[in-house]
């Protein structure tokens, strides 16, 4: 990759993969209701949805078939927006630290 490059084209790399083989979070927006997906773990069952403005989540299976009527379970304290810029700022330490050059 090249020394110019940035945290929004990361993003942008990673989502031309599909759903099952991506790294870093994205956002997807269904009946009103906006989610950050979490990738999932090689040894995970499915990934999570946690809504963008509230401390709670679904499994991605259920939010792709229901969309904004998907169970949401509480999380003590997540929000999809925390998932989001704790991603974007492990990559803005890599950035830094070198690791994409």
């Amino acid at each position: 990759m090249s020394a110019d490059i940035d945290i929004d084209q990361i993003f942008r790399e990673d989502s031309a993969n599909p759903p099952s083989e991506r790294t870093l979070p994205w956002e997807e927006t269904r009946s009103g209701t906006t989610v950050v997906v979490e990738p999932k773990l090689h040894c995970a069952d499915d990934m999570r949805a946690f809504r963008f403005e509230a401390c709670a989540y679904c499994r991605y299976a259920d939010w792709a078939a229901n969309g904004g009527h998907a169970r949401f379970y509480g999380h003590i304290d997540t929000s999809g927006d925390e998932v989001m810029m704790r991603a974007r700022a492990m990559i803005a330490r890599e950035i830094a630290d070198g690791l994409w050059d």
